[in-house]
């Protein structure tokens, strides 16, 4: 393929174009996997190149390098890349599309539409991360978030610009929770990013889970489990910088991540292809670093700008809550909920352990009757857990603890509260009402 189509080619793609600088092309002298190896070519970490191939040139990204080895992980297949194949940096990226015609489009891991709706007009474009902000000049969490899920509401409140973690294996209802709160929430703008998951979850979310209504306010970010770490890896930081740009146009955003393990596996195979050592079951150091950087992006702005309120989704391998991305994630998040597959299998949907789940910034945005009503509801969830066993067997001798007498008596009335069908929405107002009739209580402020 000649350098003239190979530019033809590269024109056709609106998100890449050359500037007027030389490019120094080099050429490819090794393939292992998915990493690409090549010299003689000057570009930066990061930078964007094209690899000629026999089906068009393929794009790729520069991971890593040693002396003059650039290691590049390439965005798609690169089935026909030929030995010796030609690489040239892209000098300039415009990067992701960002603008208000985003609502209701659903885009890849670089921006791209994957809807059929065409290209989406903007005047901004984002080649990385946003700007940080001052952790001092951060205005503090202090408003409740509605999410339309009745036991998040009452008993793991979740405050305007928090970050919390979404613990559960597979298959016990975090994509239903997720969709539950999108329909429910009061926030202005939900951008969701599905990343690393079956790409038939995809349409099945936008379709089914988000309906008419939730897609006229969201934004989509796919990245499947069949496309290449390098996309999955940008799935979740694109999804990331949407919702900062509609966060700095004052608006509040739910930011939906599932999930941020699959974002962290991604890293763990670039990382490991271009050399890096393992750590912790196989992780890298840069995964542990990756993580906070993403997940503090997250929260409220300062002066005008608006807040982001993120779930991120946490695979938790064999319902293991220690594994080293769950540790990682719960040491750096404001809260987590803790999806239970014994409370799943039981048909108790949605399948929030309460015992397990926290939010930390629950005492800032509730008041003291909310907060004692909801403990009070905790310790008598707990309480009949923890002698389920004796209960059940008849071992359990009434009397014996008044505390575990009354979570005996009470137990229907506290499981029925805390279900929720998948259809329904039950706004702040109602859930703090429903709370205050499970237990005699003082009457609530607001």
């Amino acid at each position: 393929m000649t350098e003239s189509s190979l530019l033809q080619r590269l024109h056709q793609q609106r998100q890449y174009i050359y500037s007027s600088l030389p490019a120094v092309s080099g050429h490819l002298v090794r393939v292992v996997g998915l990493t690409l190896e090549a010299t003689g070519c000057r570009a930066a970490i990061g930078q964007p190149c094209l690899v000629e191939s026999i089906r068009g040139p393929i794009l790729a990204e520069v991971v890593g390098f040693a002396n003059d080895r650039l290691f590049l992980m390439p965005q798609d297949d690169i089935t026909g890349v030929v030995p010796g194949a030609k690489v040239t940096p892209v000098l300039q990226y415009k990067g992701v599309p960002l603008s208000l015609n985003l609502l209701g489009r659903v885009i890849d891991g670089v921006g791209k539409p994957l809807d059929g709706k065409g290209p989406i007009k903007a005047t901004e474009f984002s080649k990385g991360k946003g700007k940080p902000i001052n952790p001092l000049l951060r205005r503090p969490v202090k408003q409740p978030l509605d999410v339309g899920v009745r036991a998040i509401n009452s008993i793991v409140t979740v405050g305007k610009g928090q970050r919390m973690g979404l613990f559960a294996g597979s298959g016990v209802g975090k994509s239903v929770l997720l969709g539950m709160m999108t329909r429910g929430t009061a926030a202005d703008v939900i951008v969701v990013g599905l990343v690393g998951e079956r790409g038939r979850e995809v349409k099945e979310f936008i379709d089914e889970i988000l309906g008419e209504e939730g897609k006229a306010r969201s934004v989509v970010v796919a990245a499947p489990a069949d496309v290449s770490p390098l996309m999955r890896l940008k799935g979740c930081e694109t999804a990331v910088q949407v919702a900062e740009y509609f966060r700095d146009q004052g608006l509040d955003v739910l930011l939906l991540i599932d999930s941020i393990t699959r974002y962290a596996q991604a890293q763990r195979e670039i990382a490991l292809a271009v050399g890096e050592p393992p750590a912790t079951k196989g992780y890298p150091p840069s995964v542990f670093a990756k993580l906070p950087a993403l997940v503090e992006r997250a929260g409220n702005g300062s002066g005008h700008q608006g807040s982001i309120t993120a779930f991120y989704t946490v695979l938790s391998e064999g319902d293991d809550l220690q594994d080293p991305i769950a540790d990682a994630s719960r040491a750096i998040l404001d809260g987590h909920i803790v999806l239970s597959r014994t409370l799943a299998d039981s048909g108790h949907f949605p399948a929030i352990d309460i015992e397990k789940s926290i939010s930390r910034v629950m005492p800032a945005v509730t008041s003291p009757e909310h907060q004692q009503l909801a403990r009070n509801v905790k310790q008598l969830y707990a309480s009949y857990q923890q002698s389920k066993d004796l209960i059940a067997i008849g071992a359990y001798v009434r009397g014996s603890d008044p505390l575990l007498d009354q979570a005996i008596g009470l137990m229907p009335k506290i499981n029925l509260f805390l279900q929720q069908g998948m259809k329904d929405i039950v706004p702040y107002d109602d859930s703090l009402a429903a709370l205050s009739q499970v237990l005699p209580a003082p009457r609530m402020a607001g």
